[in-house]
């Protein structure tokens, strides 16, 4: 028996990358999966990639009404929504005095408003018991030059995680948060280009102690063990996963 057999999981952001691989590890555990994305093509797609079981529905994390019709395409196929991953989100990068009211707005109502939005229109559908993960970053502990508002909104995130912990406590819904580390997506390939991303990986695997850069799947294994019994008694807890670069990290301040 898979640990997920029967459940009817929600990733938000789940057409490429974290989402993506999180949603097939999911899958792959018995859960029925739905994915989010922003364009109709795109989440196609990746449905078509994840083929089985999995639902895929074109929304924007940052439009709460958008939110609301995908709970309730969700209720009327399945009655329930047993877990949720609340990823969707994206990197805005840029010093203090480089930053634009526009990147503040943007960055803020991705990472930390479309997650709100988000588990503001799953819960009433989520069972007592069920359970809630939310993407942050080690970003948030590091003080990384260029990364303020992305890492303030993580940051958040992890503050509204211990909040629904005690919010949420008489539910029994467990809330928890996955915190990943360099994680090779296509977004990052993306945006470093070939070259540039080479040379980075290169350099930061020697910052990593498991000796190699991260992958979807490693989130997505940490998910559906958040997700799963096995973690019943884990609840508004931060899982990092990143190799062990941040322990490092810490050590030399």
């Amino acid at each position: 028996m898979k640990r997920l057999d029967g459940k009817t999981a929600l990733v938000t952001g789940g057409t490429s990358g974290i989402g993506f691989g999180t949603a097939k590890r999911l899958q792959e555990e018995g859960a029925v999966v739905y994915i989010t994305g922003r364009t109709q093509g795109r989440v196609d797609a990746a449905v078509e990639r994840l083929a089985g079981s999995a639902r895929g529905i074109a929304a924007d994390a940052t439009d709460r009404e958008a939110m609301q019709a995908v709970v309730e395409a969700i209720e009327a196929e399945r009655g329930t929504l047993d877990i949720l991953f609340a990823n969707a989100g994206a990197a805005w990068y840029g010093t203090i005095a480089e930053i634009s009211e526009e990147d503040i707005d943007k960055g803020l109502a991705l990472d930390l408003k479309g997650t709100i939005f988000t588990i503001q229109a799953a819960l009433p559908l989520i069972p007592d018991g069920g359970a809630i993960v939310v993407n942050t970053s080690i970003t948030q502990d590091m003080g990384l030059p260029t990364f303020g508002v992305y890492a303030a909104a993580k940051s958040g995130l992890r503050s509204l995680v211990r909040t629904l912990t005690n919010e949420l406590r008489d539910r029994r819904i467990r809330v928890n948060a996955v915190s990943p580390g360099v994680i090779l997506t296509e977004v990052f390939e993306k945006d470093m280009g070939p070259e540039a991303g080479a040379a980075y990986v290169e350099r930061v695997v020697n910052e990593i102690p498991a000796g190699r850069i991260g992958l979807p799947e490693d989130i997505g294994n940490a998910v559906v063990y958040l997700a799963s019994v096995e973690a019943s008694f884990v609840n508004g807890a931060e899982l990092t996963v990143d190799g062990g670069q941040t322990q490092l990290y810490a050590g030399r301040n």
